[in-house]
């Protein structure tokens, strides 16, 4: 079997907002590749990426599926990896460890609302990671369309360099075609063929001087990225010739220094062709981001550097695990140095123990082509696995080779409900359904509440839950009761204190005996991380083994708070002084002395509560912004600005505790006869009045008489 070319490899994405039209993209793409004979309609519960029954019922993206597909251009055969993510808040994880694996992106925007809440958060995501993107705006048959709005929003919400490469022939429902401002011709799609074929013509007669004066925008903007096109762009621009612009415009895409812009509408069928050009013409191979640097295993310090060759020693990494009715757990992984083959082990470093890959697939959405090899620069999915979790890197067996890749940070959940099985016998089964769920998706935890014994599940919002509630039923015939949501509270202390504790034990025999005195108080400003510890012991008063244990107490102890046994979020520990017992004093006595001491020193240090503060975008109508405004007024919300949209809503921005948003959007579409929409994510945690705090503390039973 010959090398494959990773120069005519791509892997890339497409995020955007809901409703932006992602799936219906990736729709198209399998149908113009050939993949796909019918193309799947997401408003039918069709849609071939959409493969979940949930996605299928309410027409949104919950997992990103991924497909291998084949796109002929320039001559050459391209194969492309494609991943669709989720477009809705709640699955932002998703969408984040996707990007992680990804070389590019497609961002997509509905020609009609412009760039919207979450369109920011991906973008925000994507320059996390450094994925290069191209600009993909959709939906341009629809009224309001209007492509230079869109353009211009992208300059000034998401402070890009957007550089559009075409403009529409038409808008709204004269919308045809689009003129390509490279080659300087009109791109016209035949509806009777399914937009399959389309015809170059010259520029229609009205659009001239419009399509010049954007082809000599483009060229300013390429002419900075590229010395051949500034130098010809000042002398005479007339001479610049095509392949140049693409060059300069790749070089500048890579650089992320500027974002190429096309135009079309997926739904009817045009544009999709120009997008699949522009991906094999401006994003990345697995070739133009040549190193890829880890850690060593026993040396955090130490860097590692691979390059994407078969070659190469193998360095893996896990980006999703997903359980299948007929494979059993399916580990999704991005290969990018090295190979694996089909029956081979792999170790895995955060285990450190070796994993048996029994069989390798190429993916087709939730369909799997059995492959014996997957090489450098390539995505796939493996079966077999007893031990491996999202953000695993996998390695060869041999101990020289081995390295960690960065894994990939998970937002912490915000909202948990309470639930049980409806019979006794479905309890068994509860457990193993949860305990799948949770290693699928690494923002769904669970855990049993210590005081009443409940089994408590978090996730990222109410859609969350009720989709993992729904897939227990569904995949696990698991029935549930379910309590209401609870908010996650976090507690936190407002001044430094001073204690002294002294744990002493005697009953015949060895005793126990630790004696520390700390001064305990909220974390430094600028401080990362959860247990901020200093230690201050002078002349061998504690000795030195045991403060780590000193260390692990209380670190064990701010995962119940003093008012109601919620988490501490950060904490600054400073051990000045103590006395140790040459026999009776142990690491175990410092621990629980450490402990005790959290309890009496958090109880003096003035504990507060914290609750989850979300951002809200809320798009109403002019009329109904007065009641809009009053209702979150009542909900504790701080209105923070207000814009006018293009198609004339008004935008209202706030910050409201989530306590208050319990079923906001069933109450806002009463207010507003179901013409405003909400989007809302995660701001951050914030203090609690303190009449609002003693009712939930004495909810959960806590200690009102500390606030």
């Amino acid at each position: 079997m010959s090398k494959t070319d990773l120069h005519l490899t791509r892997n890339i994405g497409i995020m955007a907002h809901i409703d932006a039209g992602k799936t219906t993209t990736s729709e198209r793409i399998l149908f113009y590749t050939g993949l796909t004979h019918k193309i799947g309609e997401v408003h039918d519960g069709a849609a071939t990426m959409d493969w979940m029954v949930q996605e299928q019922e309410r027409g949104i993206t919950i997992t990103s599926a991924a497909t291998a597909t084949y796109w002929k251009y320039a001559d050459k055969k391209y194969k492309i990896n494609l991943i669709d993510t989720p477009g809705h808040v709640d699955f932002t994880a998703e969408v984040e460890r996707s990007l992680r694996i990804l070389d590019g992106a497609v961002a997509t925007f509905c020609a009609v609302g412009g760039v919207e809440p979450q369109s920011e958060t991906v973008w925000r995501q994507a320059d996390k990671y450094v994925v290069p993107r191209v600009c993909y705006v959709n939906k341009m048959d629809r009224s309001g369309a209007n492509f230079f709005d869109v353009v211009s929003q992208i300059k000034s919400v998401l402070g890009a360099n957007p550089c559009p490469i075409q403009i529409p022939i038409g808008s709204e429902e004269t919308f045809k075609g689009v003129v390509d401002l490279i080659k300087m011709k009109a791109i016209l799609w035949h509806d009777e063929t399914m937009g399959a074929e389309y015809a170059e013509e010259e520029i229609p007669a009205n659009l001239l001087d419009e399509a010049k004066e954007w082809r000599n925008k483009m060229l300013e903007s390429i002419a900075e990225c590229d010395d051949v096109v500034m130098e010809k762009y000042f002398d005479d621009p007339s001479k610049i010739t095509e392949d140049e612009i693409r060059n300069a415009i790749r070089k500048g895409t890579l650089s992320m220094h500027l974002y190429p812009v096309i135009c079309g509408s997926s739904f009817k069928n045009k544009g999709v062709q120009t997008m699949l050009d522009a991906v094999c013409s401006f994003l990345p191979s697995p070739l133009d981001n040549p190193d890829i640097v880890g850690t060593a295993v026993d040396d955090k310090e130490k860097k590692v550097v691979r390059h994407p060759d078969e070659d190469q020693p193998l360095c893996a990494l896990a980006f999703k695990i997903a359980t299948d009715p007929y494979v059993g757990r399916l580990c999704y992984f991005r290969v990018y140095s090295g190979k694996i083959d089909a029956g081979s082990y792999v170790f895995n470093t955060r285990s450190g123990k070796k994993e048996r890959i029994s069989r390798l697939f190429q993916m087709f959405s939730n369909h799997q082509n059995p492959v014996e090899i997957i090489s450098a620069g390539d995505i796939g999915a493996g079966v077999g696995f007893k031990d491996i979790r999202t953000g695993d890197t996998l390695c060869g067996e041999n101990e020289a080779d081995h390295m960690i890749l960065e894994s990939i940070d998970f937002p912490d959940p915000v909202i948990g409900i309470a639930i049980e099985p409806k019979t006794q016998k479905d309890v068994d089964k509860l457990g193993n359904g949860l305990a799948k769920l949770a290693e699928e998706d690494p923002t769904f935890t669970v855990k049993t509440d210590e005081q009443s014994g409940q089994t408590v599940i978090s996730g990222m919002g109410e859609l969350h839950l009720d989709i993992i509630l729904d897939r227990l039923k569904r995949e696990f015939k698991v029935e549930c009761n379910q309590g209401r949501p609870q908010v996650n509270y976090k507690e936190a202390i407002t001044r430094t204190v001073e204690h002294r504790e002294l744990y002493k034990k005697q009953s015949g025999g060895r005793g126990k005996y630790a004696d520390i005195n700390v001064k305990v108080g909220p974390a430094d400003e600028g401080f990362e991380g959860s247990l901020q510890f200093v230690d201050e012991v002078k002349g061998g008063n504690i000795p030195r083994e045991f403060i780590p244990s000193i260390q692990k107490g209380f670190a064990a102890a701010m995962k119940n708070g003093v008012l109601a046994g919620f988490p501490l979020e950060q904490l600054k520990v400073v051990v000045v002084d103590g006395s140790y017992h040459p026999v009776d004093s142990d690491q175990l006595s410092f621990e629980i002395c450490a402990n005790l001491a959290f309890k009496q020193a958090c109880a003096k240090a003035k504990p507060v509560l914290m609750e989850p503060i979300m951002k809200l975008e809320v798009v109403t109508p002019e009329e109904n912004m007065g009641d809009v405004i009053g209702d979150l007024n009542k909900r504790r919300g701080q209105v923070e600005g207000m814009e006018t949209s293009r198609s004339g809503a008004r935008i209202v921005k706030a910050k409201v505790p989530l306590a208050e948003m319990f079923g906001y959007v069933t109450s806002l579409r009463t207010i507003t006869s179901g013409r405003a929409t909400s989007a809302m994510e995660f701001s951050h945690y914030a203090e609690v009045s303190s009449s609002i705090a003693k009712n939930v503390v004495s909810e959960a039973k806590g200690k009102v008489e500390l606030l």
